[in-house]
């Protein structure tokens, strides 16, 4: 078979998810295809939604917060957002682009993509099977208002609420959030770190900002650097923020206990060396740590769907988060002081989140198309 996967870049979840199932479907023999779909209007189009995107989330993510309310609200008042029609534009480019590439399924994992299927849909044209991949625990806005064959929903008891919200209970599929294989390879942790040059013995802490290096990682950052002890260590995730990375990397450089990483595609290795992560909630991020089976601190989200994920995790005790800075760093320290009480989280993170979704997702796509 032949699989189209778009995305977006609006953080890097989305790609993460989709990279994953491309990897499931090749695995087994198909041919799979992904991008971000807005390239097809132009470089600069997605350049542009990219970098507001970016931006607000790194120096305004009280507004993201607060546009995520009002979409919100706008899904319970109306069938057609600004959203809809935005991404409807989108349909002439993409049925161009599907008309001389022919398919037999589109995949998902971002919103905007959805949109666009649905208006194209509406208009009466032409589709092949269409699969929806939700890439937080919680229904973001404007999911009901798309109409796409079935929708891959994080977890089962999330079912409930996305029929709630409006989407019909046939098309929801409970698999999961998908994650790349690497993430479920088993690896020694002193092997994983002589491969990422990093101390083979010792604590080692590690802090992530996501893609963006969003939330308070400086902050978190001096409050870890000034609680280490002999033996500890602590490693820094910066992502694409260079400004971040420029500035620790200038504080921190006569301090050989602390390591830090700008963007880097080894993000499995780094979650297999070290002993407890600190990160915002991201949907794939912390399910990337929950497939890694190591103890999760939750650091502030950006406020809207990294909140209910956060709500999410803890509620199922995959995840501790204290509301303030000193209350994360003293909770990551009793976790690993307390090897029982770590070993529960990790309980209920094989439990609830299998890192099996992508192949699920592929096998589903396999009976359906």
């Amino acid at each position: 078979m032949k699989i189209l996967i778009l995305s977006c870049k609006t953080g890097g979840g989305h790609d993460a998810a989709g990279f994953a199932v491309k990897e499931a479907l090749e695995a087994r023999g198909h041919e799979a295809y992904m991008f971000d779909y807005l390239t097809l209007a132009g470089e600069k189009v997605s350049e542009t939604v990219g970098d507001i995107y970016v931006n607000t989330v790194q120096k305004m993510p009280h507004v993201f917060g607060l546009v995520y309310r009002m979409g919100m609200v706008i899904s319970r008042i109306t069938r057609k957002s600004p959203v809809y029609y935005v991404n409807a534009k989108m349909g002439k480019y993409l049925q161009a682009y599907m008309e001389q590439e022919h398919f037999d399924a589109v995949v998902m994992p971002h919103l905007y993509p959805a949109e666009t299927i649905t208006y194209m849909k509406r208009k009466g044209m032409e589709l092949p099977l269409t699969l929806a991949v939700m890439t937080d625990y919680t229904c973001i806005p404007f999911w009901e208002e798309t109409d796409c064959d079935y929708y891959i929903a994080p977890h089962r008891e999330l079912v409930e609420q996305c029929v709630r919200r409006g989407i019909p209970e046939e098309k929801l599929i409970p698999l999961g959030i998908p994650v790349g294989e690497k993430f479920l390879k088993k690896a020694d942790k002193k092997k994983a770190r002589s491969f990422l040059e990093l101390p083979r013995e010792g604590r080692m802490y590690l802090l992530m900002g996501g893609s963006m290096g969003a939330g308070d990682l400086e902050k978190l950052t001096k409050e870890l650097v000034a609680r280490l002890t002999e033996g500890e260590f602590l490693a820094v995730i910066c992502g694409n923020n260079r400004k971040v990375f420029q500035r620790m990397k200038k504080k921190y450089q006569d301090r050989e206990e602390v390591y830090l990483v700008g963007k880097t595609r080894q993000m499995d290795m780094y979650m297999k060396a070290c002993d407890i992560i600190y990160t915002k909630p991201g949907g794939l991020t912390s399910t990337e740590a929950a497939v890694s089976r190591i103890p999760i601190i939750h650091t502030a989200p950006i406020p809207g769907c990294e909140t209910a994920n956060r709500r999410f995790f803890v509620k199922h005790g995959m995840s501790a988060a204290p509301r303030t800075i000193e209350g994360q760093v003293k909770k990551g320290r009793e976790l690993l002081d307390n090897p029982a009480r770590a070993e529960e989280m990790q309980k209920a993170q094989r439990e609830h989140i299998s890192g099996q979704t992508a192949r699920r997702i592929a096998e589903f796509i396999e009976e359906k198309a």
